[in-house]
This record gives C-alpha cells, structure tokens and sequence, in this order.
C-alpha cells in the first residue's frame, strides 16, 4: 500500500532577500522559517516522514533542535544548483517506492495551515495524475517591453497562481524531472510528458516569502493563526 511523504527542497539561498543567513533558517515569529513548514508537515498523521533536501555544505541546519519531530524528518544533504535538480535528488536519496505519494513543499512557504494540507490530501489521493495547491489570479496582469512600459495587458480568465505543496506520485516524478530539468515547479515537468495535474484551491496565506516585507506579512499571519487556536483551546464561559 503506498504511502505519503514530504519533500522540502531547501538548498537555496534567496539572494532576493538580500541577507547573509540562508532564506529558509531567516527568523520569523520566533522560529526558523523552515520550522513552521516542518510544524505542519510533520504534524500531519498522514505523512509518514518529511524529508529536507539540504546543499552538501549546510552548516545551520544542525544548529538548530529538531528533536521534537523524532525520525519523521529526514535531513538529506544532497541538494543541487536548482530547485528540480535538488527534488530529483531527494527523490532518488529517500528510496522510496514509485507508488508513493510525495508532497512538495517550499521552505519559504511558512503559512501553511493543517486544513489546507488535510484538503489537498484528500482531493487527490485517489487522483490518476495528482496535482497541486493554487489560487484563481485576483489582479490585473500586465505584460511589460524592454523599456518596462505596458506592452499589454493579459486576460487572466483561467489563469491560476501555483502554490505549494505538489503530491504527485514518486516514480512518475522521478521520470518527469530526469526528462524535464529546467523546471521552477514540479507540475511543469508532469505537464510535459502531456499530463494535466488537478488544480486543488488553497488560500492567498499560502505566499511564498520572497522579499524583505514578505517576512512582517508572514510574522502577522503565523501570530494570528497562534491567537485564534489559543482561543479555541480556552474553556467555554
């Protein structure tokens, strides 16, 4: 019977971010970003173990206390120079079986919530191709020339922003990046062996931290998800 894992390719730097330490191990609401990725991930009954794709040379990793997640995480120092090559190669590390579900996670994706993980699981375990986390663009989209002037404006009916994570199954993973390696996302080398992922509905809190005042939004959302389960959890007057 297959199984569900998790994959977190976090061998990047994030020079976007303009900073010294690492995009994933930046602080934010008193954690590693990567921590609040794994907090979820690692707290899904359904996921049997998470595996870190990390760069050979890492030295922040094993700094931090990650004793709390027990075997279930599975640091794999074998990341490459782009995000596919560092799937591919956590793939190929874990030694899984082609029947298994794999989950891909970002590292800089800390807002995701246990609901919409639950969601996605369910909508797709039973899915031939599997699929991906997305939200319906919202705002107008405009194309730009070499002199960044509007050189027209695009129609963003059908069009949908890719989130993660991406479940598709390992094997068929493995086979779509070792065919299709100059990928930014798993479901573009599915789709190029002429296959159409589902599209699952996540949310908006699910952004990728990508710049400086990224990290205050992200700070905001993950405070006020701690507030509101705190709440729940207090005893009716």
């Amino acid at each position: 019977m297959s199984g569900f894992h998790a994959l977190v390719p976090a061998a990047g730097f994030g020079a976007r971010m303009g900073h010294e330490l690492p995009k994933q191990y930046l602080p934010i609401a008193g954690k590693p970003m990567i921590a609040h990725a794994l907090d979820t991930l690692c707290a899904c009954a359904e996921i049997a173990t998470v595996f870190v794709v990390l760069s050979p040379g890492d030295t922040q990793f094993h700094t931090y206390d990650w004793s709390r997640y027990g075997e279930k995480l599975q640091p794999l120092f074998c990341g490459g120079a782009t995000r596919a090559e560092s799937v591919a190669n956590g793939l190929l590390a874990s030694e899984l079986e082609a029947d298994d579900w794999v989950l891909v996670h970002d590292a800089a994706r800390p807002c995701l919530t246990q609901s919409l993980l639950n969601k996605m699981i369910t909508e797709l375990r039973d899915d031939a191709v599997g699929g991906i986390l997305a939200v319906p663009v919202a705002d107008t989209l405009k194309r730009a020339d070499a002199r960044q002037r509007i050189a027209a404006t695009e129609p963003r009916e059908g069009l949908w922003q890719a989130q993660t994570p991406q479940m598709f199954r390992a094997g068929l993973l493995v086979e779509a990046l070792a065919r299709c390696k100059n990928v930014t996302d798993e479901a573009s080398a599915v789709e190029a062996l002429g296959l159409q992922p589902k599209l699952v509905p996540g949310d908006s809190g699910n952004f990728k931290v990508t710049y400086p005042q990224d990290v205050v939004l992200a700070e905001l959302l993950l405070k006020r998800e701690l507030q509101d389960s705190h709440a729940a959890s207090l005893p009716l007057c």
